[in-house]
């Protein structure tokens, strides 16, 4: 199954349901945070983040692609 792509923003919103926030902005990349320390930096500049990108951010918050989906349906 291919990732559907989203915008940095699109991004931030979904990771805040899992439990991200927003840590600090430098520039167009905003960098967000968990409860067990686990950081990742998102692009807000792009209209859209490229499957390669996107797909290790998700890697990072140890977010699956079926999650993913489910998290990008309810924003």
């Amino acid at each position: 199954m291919k990732l559907v792509l989203v915008d940095g923003k699109t991004l931030i919103k979904i990771l805040n349901k899992k439990g991200f926030t927003f840590k600090r902005q430098k520039g167009s990349h905003a960098q967000l945070e968990d409860n067990e320390d686990r950081r990742v930096t998102v692009p807000i500049h792009m209209k859209e983040i490229g499957r390669w990108l996107l797909s290790r951010i998700l890697r990072d918050a140890e977010i699956s692609r079926d999650e993913y989906e489910k998290l990008r349906r309810e924003v």
